[in-house]
This record gives C-alpha cells, structure tokens and sequence, in this order.
C-alpha cells in the first residue's frame, strides 16, 4: 500500500458535460444577486451595441441626404453617448465577473482541500500526490480562468445573437435568410471539431496530472534515484510522460485552434454573399445604402456572437474537464466516522483485537487476527515484510476498517467512537517522521496545540532533543526545511518522541526504527522511548532485540496470521519460527 505508486493510464471516459456545468453554475448561483447585477449590465451592453447599427445607417443616410444637417449632428451625438456608456458597462460588468469568479475558485478550492482531509487512507495510497496537487491547483485555476470570461461572454453572446435575429428580420427578410445561411455549416462544423477537442482535453488534463505526480516523486526519492544511479531511467520516463503530454496537448490544441479558423472562413464568405446580394437590392432600390450599412453592421455583430461561442467553448471544455477531475475527488466517499459515543469519557487503554481479517485489493493481508495490550503493557509485533504489522496499527488507527472481526479498547468497538475520541488518546512514534516547513517549537506543539511553550521545552528535554535544539541558531524558533531536511535523522526521531510526550497519550503505537543512527543517538532514544512508554499502553513494531526482549507479550505474525505468541522467554524455549527470527537477527529480516 506504497504511496503514490504508478498507475497504468486508464482509458478516458467522454463524459456528459452538463452535468459538470450544472455544479459549477451551482457554485455560481451562492453569489446570485451579484450574479444579477452582471447580467443587468450585460443586457444593457447588448441592447446598447444593437443600437449603435442602427444609428450608424441613419448616419449615413443624413449624410447622404444634406436637408438632414440638424438630425446629422443629433445622431451622432447620440451614437457617441450610446457606444461611451457601452464601454463603461463592460467595464464594470467585467471588474464584478472577476470578483465573482475569484469567490467561486476560493469556495471550490477550500472545499476540495476540506474534502481531502476527509478521504480515507486508501484514496490516497491510490492517488499520486502530484495528481492530487494538479487538481487543487492547476485543474482549479482552469476552471477559473473561464469563469473570468465565459459567462459574460456567453451570455452576451446570446443576447446580441437574439436581438440582432430581431432586428434583421424587421429589417430585412431577404438579406436576414442569406445571413442565416452561416448557420448549418457552423453547427456541424463545430459538432465535428468539439467532439474530438472534449477528449484531447481531458487526456491533457490526466496526462499533466501523471506528470506532476511524477516529477514531486522524483524530487522526494531523489537521493534514492542517485544511490541507485537510476538518473538515466528516471530521465528517460519523464521523457515519455513528458512526450504524452505534448502529444495529448498537442491534438488539444490543434482542434481547437481550428475554430476561429473556421469562423473567420464563415464570416468573410458570409460577408460576401451578402454584400452582393444587397448591392442588387440597392440597385433596384428596394433598399437604401445607409440600410445596407446597417445590414452589414447586424451581421457582423450576428457572426461575432456565433463566433465568441465557438471560441468560448475551448475554454469551457478545459475548464470542465478539470472541473470533472476537481468534482471526481469531492465525490469520493468520506473516511468512516461516527458520532461521539455517550458513554465514553476516558479511554484507560485496553486494546483487543478479535479475529480480525483485512484484504486490500482482493489480496488477504490479515487473516483471523487476535492479540491483546492491556493498559500499561507493551506487546511487539514482529515477523517478516509483509508480514501485515503496519496493517495492524492502521486497522487500530481506523485508517481502514477490518473486513471481519471487531476492534475494540476499553471494550468499546472502535467504529462506534468519534475521530476525536479514537485518536485524542493515541500517541505516534513512526518511523519515518514527518516534520513540517515550520518552526521547532510549531512541531512539536503539533502534538498539542493548546501547550504552552513551557509544557513542549519540558517535552524536548524528556525526549532528550533539548541539547542538541539549544544548538541551532535560533533554538526552538529555528524554522525547519520541508520533512525537517538540515538536521539528522535521529534528531528527527528525538523531535518525534518529543511530540508524543507533549500529547501525553494513553496508547502508544511506535514504528521503532534507530537504523542508520550513530550510537550516541541511538542511545538518546532508547532512553527517551523508554520515558515515553512508562506506564502507558504500548504497541511496538520491534526492529531491534533490546525492545522485543522488554515487551509483555510478543505477537509473531507470518502471511498475515498470528503464529506465535508469549514473552521473549517463552517464545525461546518453544524454538519455533521466533526463535529462528531472533537468531539471525530481527534487522535482516525487514521486521
């Protein structure tokens, strides 16, 4: 159940859009009265560039015409008022739209991120972290990069294309029917295009996601990649992820950008049928040439609508195939809770496990699993990889639920406590230690935030992490690289310690690892662990003999069943599987 593990790429599925589009308008209609005022500004923009056609003919006509000289001077004073108070709508329509967007983005965002932290420990052993980076960042900022623009413009557009349709056809009918010729060759054209562009762009959007999932492991495993000298592999897979992305953005871009292509061919032989055919109409005078002015006006401003659609709908693509991405993680089911048991007040910290099985994948990890830690003791869980130790900490953290058996301490099922009462009692010691980008003191505090600075200077010292703190520039305010890159990883694990003692726990769940650590370290924090664990319920993965020699009750597990049970002095004179363990050493063995 490795972490961001490389997953085949899946076919991508066509989707039906609207649904997607129908969530984001919902996130939308959360801020609909400012969503109104928009739109009232963008109707009267509409209907103000309808007007200007008009008055534009009538110009031309007046002048045409010089008894017309008053009315010439009227209408033009009327056409600058009417295009200046345009401008100043759009204006101010398009300041609102962005505020408006930037709102919604905010709203996704932090739902998505709230969401996240509800996920199951599954869904993340599933996903790459890179993919689910690319959906809280670039998938959103897709989605509001359009909302910036499309709405207005969609909605504008459909509003001009109406009006104009209005306008024309009270014009002129026959001039309106050459107009509307544009029309089929635009619809299947589009048709054609869209439903090859759809795909493309939701292959990039995947395909910039598997990039971003493998360039953060890259950076994170780097100092593996150089041990191993796997520099030349890793360079040559970021090349075929990097090639597929081009490809797919490629095809994305390509399609689309045959749109305004195909617009611009439409209008211009649209423009020409209908220039010619209402200088014939001129001709025989059944219209005036300020008429075909204003005709030519009006379908122009009927195409540009059509063809502010057709580009709109690139972005609108792009922007729902993130959208999908973004409403795939949101609709991923929640981690198991329950509501906070009534009886429960303080957990003593009996844990017990019965008969408890776990298959992850259809692969059988635990199998009719049953051990006990009685408050106060400490029990090991040793045997080889695989073996399914961590599994049993994970099953008792409820980061996955058993799929038969019951876990309980303090003889309450733990699926019928809160989060809060299940894990406010347990401490953690892991093996690999995650620190934060923050300061020492912000880490160990981790542990407890209500502590005081006393309370986690007091925790160091206990963990025996205060000497070498006092040493850093700026002691516990010095602020610590990413997963506390800069100091060693004994003083990593000193750090670790110390944050359990802070919390002050009734069960202790220790991943207990001091490989790969000087000796003087070593002995730190044994001497610290054995702080930590006096007098407290302690479940330990035992990497060493010292703690497997020390615990109450030693748990052999092989192939996801418990073998083998007893102290370090039974299991001994048993000279069964633990005892062949023991001799070679638990270190060679993974456990």
């Amino acid at each position: 159940m490795a972490r961001g593990r490389h997953q085949p790429r899946e076919k991508v599925k066509i989707d039906n859009p609207w649904p997607t589009i129908k969530r984001i308008w919902h996130y939308l209609g959360d801020r609909k009265f400012k969503l109104i005022l928009v739109l009232v500004l963008v109707t009267m923009s509409s209907l103000l560039s309808l007007a200007g056609p008009y008055l534009l003919g009538t110009i031309i006509d007046e002048l045409i015409d010089i008894t017309q000289s008053t009315r010439l001077t009227q209408s033009l004073l009327l056409l600058g008022t009417v295009y200046l108070i345009s401008i100043v709508t759009g204006y101010v329509q398009q300041f609102m739209m962005i505020r408006i967007s930037q709102e919604t983005v905010f709203s996704m965002r932090e739902q998505l991120f709230q969401h996240l932290h509800t996920l199951p420990l599954k869904y993340f052993d599933e996903h790459q972290d890179g993919d689910i980076m690319s959906r809280l960042t670039n998938d959103i900022e897709n989605v509001s990069q359009t909302l910036n623009t499309s709405v207005i413009q969609v909605f504008s557009s459909i509003l001009t294309l109406t009006g104009t349709l209005v306008v024309m056809v009270t014009l002129s009918i026959p001039l309106t029917l050459v107009t509307l010729l544009i029309v089929p060759a635009l619809y299947f054209g589009m048709k054609w295009i869209t439903k090859r562009t759809r795909v493309y762009f939701k292959h990039q959007a995947k395909d910039l996601g598997d990039l971003f999932g493998f360039i953060e492991e890259s950076i994170s495993g780097i100092a593996v990649i150089k041990h191993f000298s796997q520099e030349t592999n890793f360079k040559q897979q970021f090349t075929d992820k990097n090639a597929r992305l081009r490809e797919s953005g490629y095809r994305a871009q390509v399609y689309s950008g045959f749109i305004p292509k195909y617009m611009n061919m439409l209008n211009n032989m649209s423009f020409a049928v209908l220039t010619f055919v209402g200088a014939l109409l001129a001709i025989t005078q059944a219209i005036s040439v300020g008429m075909i002015i204003t005709f030519t006006q009006y379908a122009r401003q009927f195409t540009r609508p059509l063809n502010e659609l057709a580009n709109q709908f690139n972005g609108l693509l792009s922007a729902v195939a993130g959208a999908e991405r973004v409403f795939e993680v949101l609709d991923e089911e929640q981690d198991y809770t329950s509501v906070a048991h009534p009886y429960v007040k303080e957990l003593l910290g009996h844990v017990a496990f019965h008969d408890v099985s776990f298959r992850y994948q259809d692969e059988l990890i635990l199998d009719r699993v049953s051990l006990v830690a009685k408050p106060g003791e400490m029990i090991a869980l040793v045997g080889p990889t695989g073996a399914g130790k961590t599994t049993v900490l994970n099953l008792l953290m409820r980061f996955y639920l058993p799929e038969n058996g019951q876990i309980d301490i303090d003889g309450y099922d733990t699926r019928t406590l809160s989060k809060h009462q299940l894990r406010e009692p347990l401490g953690f010691v892991l093996q690999d230690p995650y620190l934060f980008e923050a300061s020492i003191m912000a880490n160990i505090r981790f542990g407890n935030k209500i502590a005081t600075d006393e309370d986690v200077i007091k925790a160091a010292q206990k963990a025996n992490a205060d000497s070498f703190i006092q040493k850093l520039p700026q002691g516990y305010q010095t602020i610590l690289k990413e997963d506390g890159k800069g100091i060693s990883q004994g003083e990593r694990q000193l750090l670790s310690i110390a944050r359990a003692l802070l919390r002050d726990p009734q069960i202790l769940i220790l991943d207990e690892a001091t490989s790969s650590i000087d000796t003087v370290t070593e002995v730190k924090i044994q001497t610290a662990l054995k702080r930590l664990m006096h007098g407290r319920t302690s479940i330990v993965i035992a990497h060493r003999l010292n703690t497997v020699e020390r615990a109450d009750t030693i748990y052999v597990l092989d192939a996801g069943k418990v073998i083998e049970s007893g102290n370090h002095k039974t299991l001994m004179q048993k000279k069964g599987f633990y005892y062949n363990l023991y001799k070679r050493g638990f270190e060679e063995t993974g456990s």
